[in-house]
């Protein structure tokens, strides 16, 4: 049975995909993280392999969305034993249930720049509902492709 992560944090750095307001997850610029306690310990790892919509509604922010997928079988734990282990039917089961899916219902902002995204977080075919704290880490125009990056940081 797998135990559910104890922090996962995920630096999406944005690009736009068709207007300011909407973005695709850049994953050059981007990572998921977690931290796991084991034992008396603490196993830190990544998934290496994701995607992701964000849309931003900076007017009415409780029109904003996210969607995000990580594909389980890209988990590095720096440990090729323990990682070939985690996609095994005994922790993510990557064969039967290849993706980590996170699909917001509401957005609420609770402070400038402070947002609670409530969404149905799926692992291994489970799916809860979750609400999470999200920073809105600005936006700026790139100086050499011109588009607006924009970036937004979790954990939980």
């Amino acid at each position: 049975m797998i135990r559910p992560f104890a922090a996962l944090a995920a630096l999406i750095l944005a690009l736009p995909v068709v207007a300011q307001d909407i973005y695709k997850v850049d994953a050059a610029h981007s990572e998921v993280t977690f931290k796991v306690r084991y034992l008396v310990g603490k196993v830190s790892g990544s998934f290496g392999t994701f995607s992701g919509t964000v849309v931003v509604d900076e007017r009415n922010p409780a029109k904003s969305s996210v969607e995000f997928t990580i594909q389980a079988a890209s988990i590095n734990t720096n440990n090729e034993a323990r990682d070939k282990h985690l996609r095994t039917a005994d922790f993510f089961d990557v064969e039967k249930f290849p993706t980590l899916t996170f699909k917001s219902v509401a957005v609420k902002e609770v402070a400038k720049g402070k947002l609670e995204v409530t969404g149905d977080f799926t692992l291994r075919g489970v799916t809860q509902r979750i609400t999470v704290p999200v920073t809105n880490l600005g936006a700026s125009i790139h100086p050499r492709s011109q588009k607006v990056n924009a970036a937004f940081q979790t954990a939980f």
